[in-house]
């Protein structure tokens, strides 16, 4: 029976994909878990797999395009197998890929599925891409207990990590209320501009929609004295190696601070579940990054365990390839706390929209120099930084997400600590 390379689905969010470029053309000879094509989704540029071995019969798509996750994008002939009759050869995705392309991505994390009656038998090959097999096998997790959420339902990369004992798995969220009275649809004029969203500004759109209208936000801030954070800054870089050195940034004191003190107030590193508040026990750090077309959050994973310095190298890491469209799918999934940083922007405080399944997110204000009283009550002149909450109040009450600010300003104002 004839095969086809079909649009995978590489991440939770993604529901279609634009082709970018071919690795392949009509009559070379692929093998599974050859690299035949790039796909950008809306986080990322990814390199695509094939999952058959056989020879490339009829491209089906060309680059440029965009179509939905299973759609038909190459048609793979075995020896002594004939092409389906002319006009039969569509890209449109099966009943089931367009189901699942139009379901609506409402969390980070999906609970592991435990495999159907149907699993292959003892032997049996089990469908999975190389990667999947190859985290799968560092992870020690078993593949027949999966269900895979990728092209035929073969077991992808992202379907291991989510399987990950040590990665706990969020509730998925309430559907938004359809009863709610919708808002007229704008009328274009003349001299407007129609820009269509980007797959990026869509998931950006109906994510944040979803935490806007299901999650309880509360925001709490502080104002606190960044003036010893910038002189162990200048110390710092001051001393480091011209060439090689690495200058630190402010935002690198700050994300060491939002790490650590999660670790001494371990109820806002934690989600909603239903009937439970899951707790995590490692800090998965979501970055708010500045894209072309929207933003993206790649987690330094590990977090807390993490110096200043290899802090400040995987953050500036992880931003590069999310600018460049680079990132891993496992990059950027994972998170259990966000921070978002407008202070190079000269934005003094705000409150963010929490990022679910996450309960809290750190929002960064500018560092101001203003008059503050100092001791013996005289005026002199201070840097003060304000740094605001948004915390889901299903998981996090008041009186906590005082005390970790408390612990954030301890931290910052004290940064020695940081150092150890």
């Amino acid at each position: 029976m004839p095969s086809y390379i079909e649009m995978p689905k590489l991440a939770d969010t993604m529901t279609e994909g634009t082709l970018v470029k071919w690795r392949i053309k009509t009559g070379d000879k692929v093998s599974a878990g050859d690299v035949v094509a790039e796909v950008e989704t809306d986080k990322a540029t990814m390199e695509m797999e094939c999952f058959d071995d056989g020879v490339v019969h009829e491209i089906l798509v060309q680059v440029g395009q965009k179509v939905p996750i299973g759609a038909r994008l190459a048609l793979i002939l075995s020896k002594g197998e004939k092409a389906p009759e002319a006009g039969t050869l569509s890209h449109a995705p099966s009943a089931p890929a367009k189901a699942q392309a139009s379901a609506s991505v409402t969390a980070e994390a999906a609970r592991p599925v435990a495999a159907p009656s149907g699993s292959p038998a003892s032997g049996e090959r089990i469908k999975s891409s190389p990667l999947a097999r190859k985290i799968a096998k560092e992870r020690g997790t078993n593949l027949s207990t999966l269900r895979g959420t990728g092209p035929g339902g073969r077991i992808v990369a992202n379907d291991v990590l989510q399987a990950n004992p040590g990665q706990a798995a969020a509730a998925p969220v309430a559907p938004v209320n359809k009863s709610l009275t919708p808002v007229p649809a704008p009328l274009a004029g003349a001299g407007d501009q129609v820009i269509p969203l980007s797959g990026m500004r869509r998931v950006i759109a109906e994510r944040l929609l979803v935490s806007k209208t299901t999650i309880p936000h509360f925001y709490l801030h502080i104002e606190l004295d960044a003036g010893p954070m910038m002189k162990m800054r200048g110390d710092l870089n001051a001393g480091a190696d011209p060439v090689d050195g690495v200058k630190l940034t402010v935002n690198d004191f700050i994300l060491k601070a939002v790490v650590a003190a999660a670790v001494k107030v371990p109820a806002v590193n934690a989600t909603f579940n239903g009937d439970s508040i899951l707790q995590f026990g490692s800090v998965g750090l979501s970055v708010a990054v500045a894209v072309e077309d929207g933003l993206v959050t790649p987690v330094v994973r590990d977090a807390q365990h993490k110096s200043l310095l290899a802090m400040s190298l995987a953050v500036k890491d992880l931003a590069v390839r999310a600018r460049s469209k680079k990132l891993k799918p496992e990059e950027y999934q994972g998170g259990t706390i966000t921070v978002s940083n407008l202070g190079s922007y000269g934005v003094d405080f705000f409150d963010a929209i929490i990022n679910p399944p996450q309960a809290v997110i750190v929002s960064v204000g500018a560092i101001v120099k203003k008059p503050v009283v100092g001791p013996n009550d005289a005026i002199v002149v201070g840097q003060r930084l304000s740094i605001g909450l948004s915390a889901d109040h299903r998981v996090v009450d008041g009186a906590v997400a005082a005390q970790y600010l408390a612990e954030v300003r301890r931290l910052i104002e004290s940064p020695a600590l940081l150092l150890v």
